[in-house]
């Protein structure tokens, strides 16, 4: 029978691909504090200038440009493998579907850059369109022509579906999570410091299932007593070899 692995991956994956992680001891945030503003909901709405800047910032970001490192095509071998059950991440970066990992798996607990949406009408736009024309138009509006309203245009405030500071969690993320997590054979935390909740509450939730956990991360985390197996080496090489050897044993 099949073994069925749920994972769960935060900003050392995506480290390993060349994004920096925010809240790191060199992290963009810790380094940079008034740029946290980027990603607040009040300042993007009652702000002209603060919304231009982070569109500009998020453009111009390692976020938008960063292309997939090796564990994160580790984890479309395991889901080809039929082995992969659910990809929650607390990454908003994308790299989970530009590696090629399918929506069916992947749960974005934060939101994803790779969309946007109009946020009067609810029209969603592909994230690179509005990239593309960020010059012709820095802060963007909808052009949807709103039907029944004589071709009124809708000129709505659009953002990027990245959960902002001050915005619920999409719906239904951390259920989905929950339930694919406490059904697993295993768990996997992959470069997750695991201080983030909802997000980190997975850890406790699938241990009290009895669902045995596997924590790759360089540092510590508060949930380290849960795990059956510990790993600190280097993501970037630890997880291929991890998704090989499961793979293997599995066939």
């Amino acid at each position: 029978m099949t073994k069925k692995i749920a994972v769960l991956t935060g900003a050392g994956i995506s480290t390993s691909a060349g994004i920096p992680d925010f809240r790191g001891p060199d992290g963009v945030w810790t380094k940079h504090p008034e740029q946290i503003s980027v990603y607040d909901i009040d300042a993007f709405l009652t702000d002209k200038e603060e919304r231009e800047y982070s569109w500009r910032w998020q453009k111009e970001s390692p976020v938008w440009n960063a292309q997939p490192g090796t564990a994160h095509k580790a984890l479309v071998k395991l889901e080809k493998a039929g082995m992969l059950t659910l990809l929650a991440t607390q990454n908003f970066d994308a790299l989970h579907e530009k590696a090629g990992n399918s929506p069916d798996v992947i749960v974005n607990l934060h939101g994803t850059i790779g969309t946007s949406h109009c946020m009067k009408c609810h029209k969603q736009y592909a994230t690179a369109d509005i990239m593309a024309n960020l010059d012709n138009e820095p802060d963007p509006h909808c052009h949807r022509r709103l039907p029944y309203s004589g071709n009124q245009v809708c000129n709505g405030l659009i953002k990027t579906d990245v959960v902002y500071f001050g915005e619920a969690l999409p719906d239904g993320a951390i259920e989905k999570s929950y339930e694919r997590a406490t059904k697993a054979d295993e768990l996997w935390v992959i470069g997750s410091t695991l201080e983030v909740f909802p997000a980190a509450s997975i850890v406790p939730v699938a241990a009290q299932a009895g669902v045995p956990i596997t924590i790759m991360n360089m540092g510590r985390t508060q949930y380290d007593r849960l795990a059956t197996r510990l790993i600190r080496e280097d993501i970037a090489v630890a997880l291929p070899k991890l998704v090989d050897e499961t793979i293997a044993e599995n066939s």
